[in-house]
């Protein structure tokens, strides 16, 4: 079963018992929503508004951390909108005046995009380079964007080359990604191998343990790390809470003690039989609440809700408000933005976006569709977007208000409740600076919203990050390049977790560090390089063998897979659309096999699936018995992505692999960025490597590519 799949298997389980408990009792009131305020709000509502023009003056903060990266390492934690880029942009400049180059490394292509775009503003297009998977451009210009994981390759690279990181400055954003289950890991290494002559600026939402970061920096840098916190909002927050009704009231009192929420918002928590907003298993009236939030000001909003279905669905039940002056500006601004995505211009959603003001926003979503999103939302057109948490972090989507249904989350295998991090980071997106005199964060009441917890939220600071650091084949095939395994268990003593544990001596971070201790990336490590040695892509003195120096160029999520594939021969190396589709089968995360159409299926292609398959069965046995993650190899993307080489239209391919456009797009990026991987094996496998550039250019078409 896929995550989605349980994700509403488990909702529904726990929807079902909590609607059996309401049917013993009694049945829910559901009211008509009338807008209405409670009193007490008239005085917080007054101040709606636009701020005062005034000139721009950088905040003490801003100044403080500009000073600090002259001197040594620096890390700046504040509230989203709060300015962290200006201290990036004065930094860059600074380093560009003197002649130096500088690296601003972010964890998503779209926002090292809308950086590349900014900077090139700010420094000219011709002294700005961007690096992401699927964009190389400018490499040599004193000012490079890029994605976290090309620096952490090209640290990689430089140590195995003996040289340095051409740089005089390194910028981490969104360095809270530190904390990240999946991708934490990246950003530790970069932390680890960057040279200590290289200033490294960290720009990140608020956390809570940013000074132990700081102390572990200095620990493996040899130089301060000084932390500028700024803990005010730019944009001061008021909470509320929407009863059913359609009466809005202050979420918490004024009595001053934290936490404590209002007296009537108490009443409703208590009362034995209190009204719903909605029936068991419906969406609220959308339509409704806009409405509410539209009468007081309170808009643009953007909604979060659980799932992308969610937000689709919601579209449905909001009505048409827009003013004939708004439709004609809004259309307007869409009709110059299709022409650059021309697939847009054929969206089901777009009648909503043009007519309603209104869109949704996630990772089912095409890029060059959230791309039109973000734009009209910035620039003040659209009344409402239903989104994802996904929005929260790293996009800038900025609203007066943010509209909450849920305190938990759904991380693939179970619900937890809503941290204070992930808390702060939706509601960063509430009060625009500069547009917001005030911006809110409503909470909505409904089966799966604890009140009680999100209250508390509100105050709380932002929880610690953690290390997620991990042991996998590719970072120690490309540690092997440049170092002894002696000297890479002492790399491993300089990691965050080490840290943690030697400062806390308590093994609660995880099931390997609660069984090894302070050793056990050591035990991991070792783990890994026995079966390296024993498949002999390393010597028993710990050097890289030939198999071992090219299958570490092989930077993706199963290198030694892919990597035994070519040892097998079983790759068909001179087909590229064969090889694109077996390479999807690689990168996929979909479990669908079911009802595939025969008639889609060419003889060569279920030849070439079930050879590799067989070929690597054995392998793959191996890798289980030893305790290593194995992926199945799942035939749906295979023949979605061969079809899609073959050059069917984006309709007919969108049929075939029965994945929403967002997911299907990330395949086909994936799979590119797999493909380019080995297209850098040129001098062991040049036909291969021909055969992945050529697939390539079969597979990155609109409307997965977009224009910039």
């Amino acid at each position: 079963m896929n995550k989605r799949k349980q994700y509403y298997s488990k909702r529904n389980k726990a929807g079902g018992k909590h609607l059996k408990q309401g049917r013993t009792r009694v049945k829910s009131r559901i009211l008509q929503m009338k807008p209405n305020i409670d009193p007490a709000l008239k005085k917080v509502f007054s101040s709606i508004g636009v701020p005062e023009k005034k000139e721009f003056k950088p905040d003490q903060f801003q100044t403080d951390a500009l000073k600090a990266i002259e001197i040594g390492d620096c890390l700046v934690t504040a509230p989203t909108g709060a300015g962290k880029t200006w201290i990036a942009e004065k930094a860059i400049a600074r380093i560009f005046k003197k002649g130096g180059r500088s690296w601003y490394a972010s964890p998503l292509k779209a926002l090292t995009n809308s950086k590349y775009k900014e900077f090139s503003e700010i420094f000219g297009s011709e002294n700005l380079g961007i690096l992401t998977g699927d964009r190389k451009e400018n490499l040599d210009a004193p000012v490079i964007t890029g994605t976290t994981e090309i620096l952490r390759n090209q640290l990689y690279d430089a140590m195995h080359q003996g040289t340095t990181l051409p740089t005089d400055l390194v910028i981490l954003d969104e360095a809270h990604f530190l904390g990240d289950p999946d991708r934490g890991v990246v950003w530790e290494e970069i932390m680890i191998y960057l040279p200590m002559r290289i200033p490294l600026l960290l720009l990140s939402a608020t956390i809570g343990n940013a000074r132990g970061i700081s102390r572990w920096l200095k620990s493996i840098r040899f130089k301060e790390c000084t932390v500028i916190e700024e803990k005010t909002r730019p944009v001061p927050l008021f909470p509320l809470f929407l009863h059913p009704s359609g009466k809005l009231l202050p979420l918490m009192s004024d009595t001053g003690k934290k936490g404590s929420r209002h007296e009537k918002v108490n009443t409703f928590l208590n009362s034995k039989h209190p009204p719903v907003i909605a029936p068991f298993g419906k969406l609220p009236p959308f339509g409704d609440i806009i409405q509410v939030l539209r009468k007081y000001h309170l808009l643009p909003a953007i909604f979060f809700l659980k799932s992308r279905a969610d937000c689709d669905n919601a579209l449905n039940l909001c009505t048409d408000m827009l003013s004939d002056a708004k439709k004609t500006e809004l259309g307007q601004k869409i009709d110059m933005l299709v022409p650059q995505h021309a697939h847009i211009a054929m969206h089901k959603q777009l009648s909503h976006l043009k007519n309603k003001g209104i869109g949704a926003h996630h990772s089912g979503q095409l890029p060059a569709w959230k791309i039109v999103l973000e734009t009209l939302m910035t620039e003040g057109l659209l009344e409402t977007i239903f989104a994802t948490s996904t929005v929260a972090a790293g996009v800038n989507f900025p609203a007066r208000s943010i509209v909450l249904l849920n305190s938990d989350r759904f991380n693939g295998s179970n619900f937890l409740p809503l941290s204070s991090t992930e808390f702060h980071q939706m509601a960063g997106r509430a009060g625009r600076r500069g547009m917001d005199n005030i911006g809110f964060a409503v909470i909505l009441p409904g089966r799966f919203m604890d009140i009680k917890h999100t209250a508390k939220l509100v105050n709380l600071s932002s929880s610690d990050v953690v290390s997620q650091i991990k042991i996998d084949f590719s970072m120690v095939l490309n540690l092997l390049l440049s170092h002894t395994p002696d000297q890479i268990e002492l790399l491993l003593k300089k990691s965050f977790a080490a840290f943690l544990i030697k400062k806390s001596k308590k093994k609660s971070f995880g099931k390997k560090l609660a069984k090894y201790g302070e050793n056990f990336l050591k035990h991991d490590f070792i783990k890994h390089l026995n079966f390296l040695k024993e498949k002999k892509y390393v010597h028993d003195n710990g050097t890289l063998t030939e198999d071992g120096i090219w299958a570490s160029r092989l930077r993706v999520d199963q290198p030694l897979m892919i990597a035994e594939g070519f040892r097998l021969k079983a790759f068909p190396e001179s087909d590229p659309p064969l090889l694109a589709a077996i390479i999807a089968g690689f990168v996929n995360e979909y479990e669908n096999d079911e009802n595939i159409n025969i008639d889609l299926l060419s003889p060569e292609l279920v030849a070439c699936f079930m050879k590799i398959k067989s070929d690597l069965i054995p392998f793959a046995e191996l890798m289980v018995e030893k305790k290593f993650d194995v992926r199945q190899l799942f035939f749906r993307p295979v023949v979605t992505i061969y079809n899609w080489a073959l050059g069917r239209s984006w309709e007919e391919v969108l049929a075939i692999s029965e994945m929403a456009e967002g997911n299907l797009a990330m395949l086909i990026l994936r799979t590119a960025d797999n493909l380019r991987h080995i297209r850098a094996l040129f001098a062991t496998f040049p036909e291969a490597s021909q055969s992945a550039a050529k697939a390539i250019e079969l597979i990155m078409r609109e409307p997965v590519i977009m224009d910039y």
